[in-house]
């Protein structure tokens, strides 16, 4: 029973969560605090905290520790797929009804629109990680900045493929803290 309350509301948050991390923090208060006291307002904003230090969405953050915290990792593995299935299915949906319309000649259009923008948010989101990382100034780290050059060349002139930059990139990073 507590497996299928945890994917269910954890669902529900997956599909009503539009906006990002921060639209989904009321439901999760209202799943997991309100509805169901699985947690906390205190293990909450732990929570909140802890997901601002690990990587990734913090309605994903958030099922996989109320999971763990509830039922352990099974609960924690049905949380987290229980938030992220409405977007699987979403964008599967979309990506039936994009293939089947892709012809039509007004869709092109408003595609050919949305193209630029989409680029310009992917390029400034790049930026803004690329200057967080490097932090320019008096404090520039020379290092991250020639893997970032050496990244992009291989990316993009050698078309090496991208999770082998991010696997040897892990790998390296490792290496470096243990000297």
């Amino acid at each position: 029973m507590i497996y299928w309350q945890l994917f269910a509301s954890f669902f529900y948050i997956g599909l009503f969560s539009f906006g990002g991390g921060y639209a989904s923090m009321p439901l999760i208060i209202e799943q997991a605090i309100s509805t169901h006291h699985w947690i906390d307002m205190g293990t909450f904003t732990n929570l909140f905290t802890i997901s601002q230090m690990t990587p990734g969405p913090i309605a994903i953050n958030g099922s996989t520790f109320v999971g763990m915290r509830v039922a352990g990792l099974s609960g924690a593995i049905i949380a987290t797929i229980g938030c992220v299935l409405p977007s699987c299915i979403i964008v599967t949906i979309l990506a039936i009804i994009y293939n089947k319309y892709k012809d039509i000649d007004w869709l092109k259009g408003i595609l050919s629109y949305l193209r630029p923008a989409v680029i310009a948010m992917i390029a400034i989101s790049g930026l803004t990680l690329l200057g967080d990382a490097v932090h320019f100034g008096h404090n520039t780290s020379y290092f991250a900045l020639v893997v970032f050059i050496v990244s992009f060349v291989l990316l993009v002139k050698y078309k090496v493929n991208p999770i082998i930059i991010m696997v040897a990139c892990g790998i390296l990073e490792v290496i470096i803290n243990m000297l």
